[in-house]
């Protein structure tokens, strides 16, 4: 054996050799460090992560039917909720309609179809209806000058005697005084004068005429004669025309005497006169008027003319007593008043029971516009209680009152704007015995 291979081994091996030795291992070190991180996992690992996995989803199935009992557990607690709300809503609704019930039943108003029929009541229903607007105008009652006369004497004289009286009907034609006049004697004296002499010329004229025609006379003669007579009948009609004229009756016995008379049927509505008075010409002694058609003439503002036409029909209320008249605008003034800045019409009224005198102070009412209303009643079904329009509603046993609001009216049916449905029943003519019998009822609950 060689000396060098006796030495150990670490001897023999050189710094060269170590270092590749040493490069080596780390590289095994490194490639067993990758085989281990690629390689599957151990059946323990896996056994594990099965057991994982099957505790999570025991523990979703559990979550899931924990939260399915619980939504079932809400769901029963909301249905019960649900229904004990409904049932208390149920129960509020019973309660009301109750209450509602039991203030009908102390609002009613007994009555009965007997008391209904004694107490002259009538029964209609809330229906439509055309309403006018209409337009309000004051107005006075006057004389219809077309047959008013003032009577005055024509001739001076002194009053014989009176025959009528303030407020007596006369007729046509009737002596209302007599007067006893001076020159009213001189005028029948010239007729009766005119008259002789008329028959002095027609004497003469017929003398003459008969000689003429027996050729004993010339025809001048008979002509001057013929104009003679014409003459004289002249002056008796002038003279009888001249009584006419002053309304004296020219074959009257007393020369003095003058009539006055009634020139149409009528009522003294003035008297001047008196016995034994001195009266002189064109002196207004009576008045007389034919009552039997008077004037309403109505001051129209400026902003209403257009409203007011000849040929309207219109109603006049007396505002002193409950009475109503129909006619129609006769006339309508051109001109505005300076003062009073109104034009005048007027309105020919009959007059038959003489209840319209002149100087009444009267509301003349005129169509404006028309319009047609969904509910209206009666303007008589509207009666104030509480300070409140109210309609007396028929409901079994009596009647209900029942506030409204009232809109246009006519005077004979009002606009119901809300508070009464169509077709309703209600008291109507007589609905003010349903008042006074609540307030009976009123105080009796009171007391």
């Amino acid at each position: 054996m060689n000396t060098e291979e006796r030495k150990p081994f670490a001897e023999r091996v050189g710094k060269k050799q170590w270092i590749a030795i040493a490069v080596v291992l780390v590289l095994g070190l490194g490639a067993g460090a990758m085989i281990l991180r690629t390689s599957p996992a151990k059946p323990e690992a896996a056994g594990h992560s099965e057991a994982a996995g099957h505790g999570d989803g025991e523990h979703h199935e559990e979550g899931g039917k924990q939260a399915k009992e619980e939504g079932k557990d809400h769901d029963h607690d909301h249905g019960e909720a649900k229904g004990h709300a409904d049932n208390e809503h149920h129960e509020e609704g019973k309660e009301k309609a109750a209450t509602s019930e039991h203030k009908e039943d102390e609002e009613k108003i007994a009555f009965t179809d007997e008391q209904v029929k004694a107490a002259d009541m009538t029964i209609e229903s809330a229906g439509p209806a055309r309403i006018k607007s209409s337009l309000q105008l004051p107005g006075e009652i006057k004389f219809n000058e077309d047959r008013t006369a003032h009577v005055v004497p024509r001739v001076a004289g002194v009053v014989d005697s009176v025959s009528a009286d303030l407020g007596q009907e006369v007729k046509r034609g009737q002596v209302l005084a007599v007067l006893s006049s001076p020159s009213l004697s001189e005028q029948r004296s010239a007729l009766q004068s005119a008259q002789r002499r008329l028959e002095l010329a027609r004497s003469t004229y017929e003398r003459e005429k008969k000689l003429w025609e027996e050729k004993i006379s010339p025809q001048q003669d008979y002509l001057q004669a013929q104009q003679a007579m014409q003459e004289a009948q002249i002056a008796v009609a002038n003279a009888n025309q001249k009584l006419l004229a002053l309304g004296a009756t020219p074959g009257s016995s007393a020369l003095g005497r003058y009539e006055l008379r009634a020139p149409f049927d009528g009522m003294v509505v003035e008297k001047h006169i008196s016995l034994g008075e001195s009266v002189g010409e064109a002196v207004n002694v009576f008045t007389i008027s034919d009552l039997s058609t008077v004037w309403a003439e109505i001051s129209v503002a400026a902003n209403n003319l257009n409203l007011v036409r000849i040929g309207e029909p219109v109603s006049i209320r007396s505002s002193a007593f409950d009475q109503i008249a129909t006619g129609k605008v006769s006339y309508v003034g051109s001109l505005i008043g300076a003062q009073t800045r109104t034009a005048t019409a007027r309105v020919t009224l009959t007059n038959p029971q003489r209840i319209w005198r002149p100087g009444l102070f009267v509301n003349v009412e005129l169509v404006a516009s028309e319009t047609d209303a969904p509910v209206t009643v009666s303007a008589e079904a509207v009666q104030t209680v509480e300070d409140k329009p109210t309609v007396f509603l028929r409901v079994p046993g009596g009647f209900l009152p029942q506030h409204v609001q009232t809109g246009r009216s006519d005077g004979k049916r009002i606009e119901i704007v809300s508070g009464l449905k169509p077709g309703a029943p209600y008291a109507a003519s007589g609905s003010f015995v349903v008042k006074s019998q609540q307030g009976k009822s009123s105080a009796t609950h009171t007391h």
